[in-house]
């Protein structure tokens, strides 16, 4: 089932941060964004729940050390996914 990606003010802010540090990163990103939109529990993104503060909210890899926070939500009668945040294991939790 294909879904809607709505990235948040900081989700965007801390991508452009980040692939304008580096390049392999944005290809990581870009990749790992199309398989979410395709299928969230794909093996290769590794998605999981998050407990704790994050409670509520999935991860999911984008690369070695790039972890993409998310949320489903309903968007305009389907499901879609809110982009929380993204940034390294240690940014993010």
């Amino acid at each position: 089932m294909k879904r809607v990606l709505l990235p948040t003010k900081s989700f965007l802010h801390l991508s452009r941060q980040l692939t304008r540090k580096n390049r392999t990163v944005a290809e990581d990103l870009r990749l790992a964004l199309e398989l979410l939109v395709e299928d969230a529990f794909d093996p290769r993104l590794k998605t999981h729940k998050l407990k704790g503060k994050l409670a509520g909210s999935w991860a999911c890899s984008a690369g070695y050390d790039l972890r993409i926070i998310f949320q489903f939500v309903q968007h305009r009668g389907s499901e879609a996914l809110l982009l929380e945040a993204v940034g390294s294991h240690d940014e993010v939790y």
